[in-house]
C-alpha cells in the first residue's frame, strides 16, 4: 500500500434542499459519492463510505442532512476510495489567566 493518496475535502450538500424532504438523506449521500468520485478520479462504484460518515449524515433524519461535511478520502492501489470522517486532534488547552 505505498501508493495511497489522501485528502481532505469539505463537500457542500447544499443541493440536497432541492429534492423532497423524504429523499434528503438518500440524496446527500449520492452528491457526496459522487463528489468524491470526480475529485479522485474514480467511478462512483469504487467509493466506500464509512458507517460513522454515514451515521453522521442521518443524524438528524431523513429531512435535515448537514449542508456541508468534511471528510477524509482514501484512494488506494486498486482505485477503491474509502471515505470517513477526519480525525479530530485535540490540542492541548491554554491556561488562562
Amino acid at each position: 500500500m505505498d501508493n495511497m493518496d489522501e485528502r481532505i475535502i469539505n463537500i457542500t450538500l447544499r443541493k440536497t434542499r432541492a429534492v423532497p424532504r423524504t429523499q434528503r438523506a438518500r440524496r446527500a449521500i449520492s452528491e457526496l459519492r459522487s463528489n468524491v468520485a470526480r475529485h479522485m478520479k474514480v467511478s462512483e462504484d469504487d467509493v466506500w463510505i464509512d458507517k460513522g460518515l454515514n451515521e453522521a449524515i442521518w443524524a438528524r433524519g431523513i429531512t435535515n442532512p448537514p449542508i456541508h461535511v468534511t471528510v477524509k478520502a482514501v484512494k488506494f492501489e486498486d482505485d477503491l476510495v474509502e471515505v470517513s470522517l477526519p480525525e479530530v486532534k485535540e490540542d492541548k488547552p491554554v491556561a488562562s489567566n
